[in-house]
């Protein structure tokens, strides 16, 4: 008996900047595709799924990492209110219904102390790798992941005060 077929993964994700106070950012290697860094990312599990909850899942199974622990909080994870619509590239549109060839990637960013343990799935990924900001953005295989590492520093700057 053949298994069942995998669902096709929903055309709306999250892409998760995670970084430490002084701008250092988690990139972590993709396994399908060695020499490809980037932030978490991943697709909702349902249509009716809370973008916060596609994060918390994503980066608990890609990292590791809780959000809602003592260690980070829920008040860490941050909407930027930014969202990229981009074409999937044709490598990974088999996993998506037939037709389908762009993604809605919301963007969040995520602090969380330096040192915090990471823990990857090795399915998924190979190596992590702290780096600051720049270099990070530098690193980042894919625009959209690159453009918003460039944004972290609006995102994580205290508010200037009025004149």
């Amino acid at each position: 008996m053949d298994p069942p077929a995998r669902p096709y993964k929903i055309p709306e994700s999250v892409l998760v900047v995670i970084h430490t106070p002084a701008l250092d950012v988690l990139l972590i290697e993709r396994a399908d595709k060695p020499g490809f860094w980037q932030s978490v990312t991943g697709s909702k599990d349902r249509l009716d799924e809370p973008l916060v909850e596609t994060c918390i899942r994503e980066v608990a199974e890609e990292t590791g990492i809780a959000i809602g622990s003592a260690a980070v909080p829920r008040a860490a994870l941050r909407d930027w209110q930014l969202a990229n619509l981009y074409e999937i590239y044709p490598v990974w549109r088999h996993r998506y219904a037939p037709g389908v060839t762009h993604n809605t990637e919301h963007v969040f960013g995520l602090t969380v102390p330096a040192g915090i343990p990471v823990r990857l799935n090795p399915r998924e990924h190979l190596r992590y790798e702290w780096l600051p900001w720049q270099a990070a953005a530098d690193r980042c295989f894919s625009p959209s992941n690159a453009e918003a590492v460039l944004h972290l520093p609006r995102f994580t700057s205290p508010p200037t005060p009025p004149a």
